[in-house]
């Protein structure tokens, strides 16, 4: 087939170099070939005339399918950020509830543990008063040598 293709041109060249040639076949088809050149400037133009409109729907398009769900996305995320955000401020809130609870119980026990030992050093401080000083008490001391 290739081989059969190159013949041809070889045969048309032929034919094209001939000197005797029709003058009125080569104005003809000088003619065919102007009014080709002429319909594919044609073309071109209508081309050029519609392909900036039809590459504008084509993106706009393009971006109504893939924007649009990329939009939806970036909203859910929004929402979730928003929910977590509330989520972290009531942790925050029940842990410093939490906090003021265990600081409150720490001194409910101080104030148990002071109170006890103010009643302690009252009670000695009475049997002290009771019994006299310590130069007056008695020592015992225990036999088994401790």
């Amino acid at each position: 087939m290739h081989q059969e293709a190159i013949q041809r041109a070889e045969a048309r060249l032929a034919a094209a170099a001939d000197p005797n040639r029709d003058p009125a076949l080569v104005d003809g088809a000088l003619e065919r070939a102007r009014n080709q050149i002429e319909s594919l400037a044609e073309t071109v133009a209508d081309f050029q005339a519609a392909l900036p409109e039809r590459v504008g729907d084509a993106v706009k398009e393009g971006l109504r399918t893939e924007a649009l769900p990329v939009a939806r996305q970036l909203a859910e995320v929004r929402g979730l950020t928003a929910h977590l955000i509330r989520r972290f401020e009531r942790l925050e809130g029940e842990f410093a509830a939490e906090r003021h609870a265990r600081v409150d119980d720490l001194a409910l026990l101080v104030d148990l543990v002071s109170s006890g030992w103010k009643a302690i050093d009252e009670r000695l401080s009475r049997l002290e008063a009771t019994f006299g000083t310590a130069e007056n008490a008695i020592v015992l001391r225990s036999t088994n040598g401790r």
